[in-house]
């Protein structure tokens, strides 16, 4: 019964949810009638499991919608994540939708001061950087991985860091006003007189 409907209720349903969710739902409900039968219970006749399949499916095609509209925020987010490394290879450029426009663009203005002065770390002190923000990598397998000995580790870990902290506060300072191009012309206004 189960294969005799399962393509009519995913084509019937497909404006409801993707077709891998309808699937999954559709397994949830063939599940559920697989142990309701291992428990000893029966149906009338083919037309009655049929009916109860149907039935079965859309309550867990209804349970499915709910928790992808938010009820269920861990299914929410899920629903509305993009893979990391996005199409084709390209990156992605994550945005925090609950920032406000301003903090946004001071977090952005501050991954790219990073981003640039990185550069100026030593090649080990960027290594060991990168593998800690961007692999998110433990130590055992960094030291693994490179030879390291785990207190050269912690040595440049410490380092970068510091350095890093010391670049980013030297960059903070603001850089001095240029002077107008116009100069000191026109009428200074404690020299202005209006009969003049």
């Amino acid at each position: 019964m189960a294969r005799a409907k399962r393509e009519l209720l995913l084509r019937v349903h497909r404006h409801r949810l993707r077709r891998e969710d309808l699937e999954d739902c559709f397994g949830q409900a063939v599940l559920e009638l697989v142990a309701y039968t291992r428990r000893g219970g029966s149906f009338a006749d083919r037309r009655h499991l049929a009916n109860v399949l149907e039935q079965r499916f859309l309550s867990r095609v209804g349970d499915r919608r709910r928790a992808l509209s938010g009820r269920s925020p861990i299914q929410a987010a899920l629903e509305r994540a993009i893979p990391l490394d996005g199409e084709e290879g390209q990156s992605v450029e994550l945005i925090d939708t609950r920032a406000e426009l301003e903090t946004l663009v001071m977090l952005r203005h501050e991954l790219a001061r990073v981003r640039a002065l990185a550069q100026e770390l030593s090649a080990d002190q960027r290594l060991i950087i990168a593998c800690q923000v961007g692999l998110e990598m433990s130590r055992g397998e960094f030291c693994e991985r490179f030879g390291w000995s785990p207190e050269k580790y912690r040595k440049v870990a410490q380092r970068a860091r510091a350095r890093l902290r010391q670049l980013m506060s030297e960059e903070r300072d603001v850089p001095p006003q240029r002077v107008s191009s116009e100069g000191d012309t026109g009428t200074p206004y404690e020299n202005f007189s209006p009969h003049s």
